[in-house]
């Protein structure tokens, strides 16, 4: 089941998922740069670190919105899924780049997203410590720095892979061995590459200066709200064999729909 809604009603959610961004805010910059507990929800199984600004953050979230809109559901990282009455879904990532937290890095934001019951309607990427914001909604992505200025985004023409900047954000924690060899295959076409922006670079194609993004191992919260983010801004998000992007997984990001094609083409020999 789907929710049928209007701009105004869009509008109205992106503005509350702004106030949740805010409020996210305030609860996680005291803990940026400070010697805080990191808990590895892996145990020995590997490493999958988690702090108290990443439950604290999705708790006081979840909180406002059910106290703002009792009847939707909400699905997190940190909390699980929370059932409502009605189709439309939030979908938190309260710290997205966890390990760039940890390590006193600025390469991460708070992820927050509308689903409609069918495709992300509202999608937020918000750095405090930056005060730099990405909204998406009714088809546009606006970001505002921190002077408060806003503007319009549009993703750049890039229909070459040997004219793009390829980004993802570990060749090594995220890739299996398959993966990998197919991801440096793609990296040798590519003019430049770079590492380490987890939700930032998404961010920073839908500005034009990243031209691809290739990630594996995402699950819906990672990319829930950075889908209209891109969209919104002129590019393009799927699965690594074109599919759409909604559950994670194996994911690419073009900002020229053209490129999407060839980099697929590359990308496929490790689609499982």
């Amino acid at each position: 089941m789907t929710a049928a809604l209007t701009q105004n009603q869009i509008s109205e959610f992106a503005a509350f998922a702004g106030e949740l961004a805010d409020l996210s805010g305030r609860t996680i910059l005291p803990h940026f740069r400070e010697r805080i507990a990191v808990h590895n929800k892996h145990g020995d199984g590997g490493f999958d670190p988690v702090t108290e600004a990443d439950r604290e953050a999705e708790t006081v979230i979840r909180a406002e919105i059910k106290r703002r809109y009792p009847s939707h559901a909400v699905m997190g990282e940190e909390h699980g899924h929370e059932r409502g009455s009605s189709p439309l879904t939030w979908i938190l990532d309260p710290i997205d780049g966890t390990r760039a937290f940890m390590c006193g890095m600025a390469q991460w934001g708070t992820l927050i997203a509308l689903n409609d019951g069918a495709r992300p309607v509202v999608g937020v990427l918000d750095q405090p410590y930056t005060r730099e914001r990405w909204v998406a909604a009714n088809n546009a992505t606006e970001f505002r720095d921190a002077q408060g200025h806003r503007s319009r985004l549009q993703t750049r023409s890039c229909g070459s892979l040997k004219e793009a900047v390829l980004s993802t954000t570990s060749p090594v924690g995220y890739f299996d061995e398959g993966e990998r060899r197919v991801f440096w295959h793609l990296a040798d076409r590519a003019r430049l590459t770079r590492f380490g922006g987890d939700c930032y670079a998404y961010g920073l194609l839908a500005m034009g200066f990243i031209d691809v993004i290739v990630e594996s191992a995402l699950q819906a919260w990672d990319i829930q709200a950075l889908i209209p983010i891109v969209e919104n801004a002129g590019g393009v998000v799927t699965t690594w064999d074109g599919k759409p992007a909604l559950d994670g997984g194996q994911v690419v990001a073009c900002g020229d729909p053209k490129l999407h094609a060839p980099v697929i083409e590359v990308l496929s020999a490790a689609v499982r």
